[in-house]
């Protein structure tokens, strides 16, 4: 169960990143992210040369280019925001090709795609080299609550059950000739729902019972502890480290 999910974001392999332990790759990559977001708005050069730190990391997974180009989709929000920022935004105007738009537009246009393509790109290297599994055992060794962990261990683990039962429902629909082409077909896709849901929810009840059944007590019980040497911990905070060197040359300029 939950294998649907990780088939869509781990991927295997003998790189330095895949064989760094979960909780430190962790650790290290919210400290990036939080540094990368601290850098002053103009700081574009900053943020270009980490950038530059987040595409190395990514090419030092080994992981497939098609792989990681399909997983930056999730950027496109942020990159449809920031072309339209410079129209919308107030400030002193300045020409750009037949358009007149902010200059602090422009500003905050080019901060937000550098900050959000860094960020995503440190992202999917994680995501590609660290198992669902690995990622609630990070959590549960960094002491973050329980009860959200197990959330969240729940809902990697049975994401793709309800993605298969959602599918064989579609397949159902489709050999009954069913086409959602207009609001009628409301309904029906409507009605799939909500079945959807009462499994789902029938389900987890059946889990909770057999889990209770079996002496579940609230907490999950840690069977496979993470351990992390000092080297792993200097490896997996490197990008940190070289973004702290970026923002302390930016405010000491």
């Amino acid at each position: 169960m939950g294998a649907g999910l990780g088939i869509h974001l781990h991927v295997e392999g003998e790189s330095v990143v895949h064989k760094l332990p979960a909780h430190a790759k962790l650790v290290g990559l919210v400290t990036f992210v939080l540094l990368v977001v601290a850098l002053p708005r103009d700081a574009h050069s900053a943020r270009a040369a980490l950038l530059l730190v987040a595409g190395a990391v990514v090419v030092s997974t080994r992981v497939p280019l098609r792989h990681v180009v399909s997983r930056l989709v999730v950027e496109v929000p942020f990159v449809v925001f920031a072309l339209v920022l410079p129209f919308v935004a107030t400030g002193p105007a300045m020409r750009l090709g037949p358009f007149t738009v902010s200059r602090d537009g422009v500003e905050a246009s080019i901060a937000l795609l550098l900050t959000a393509t860094t960020s995503v790109l440190m992202a999917v290297a994680f995501a590609t080299t660290t198992s669902s599994r690995d990622l609630v055992r990070a959590l549960q060794h960094l002491r973050l609550p329980d009860r959200l962990v197990q959330i969240l261990a729940f809902m990697v683990r049975y994401l793709g059950v309800v993605g298969s039962q959602a599918q064989r429902m579609k397949v159902a629909r489709d050999s009954r000739a069913f086409r959602a082409r207009s609001l009628g077909s409301w309904p029906v896709i409507a009605s799939s729902a909500g079945a959807l849901f009462i499994r789902s929810y029938e389900r987890g009840e059946r889990v909770h019972l057999a889990m209770m059944s079996r002496g579940y007590t609230g907490r999950m019980p840690v069977t496979d502890p993470l351990s992390a040497t000092g080297r792993d911990w200097a490896v997996a905070h490197v990008p940190a480290v070289l973004a702290l060197a970026a923002l302390t040359a930016v405010y000491a300029a």
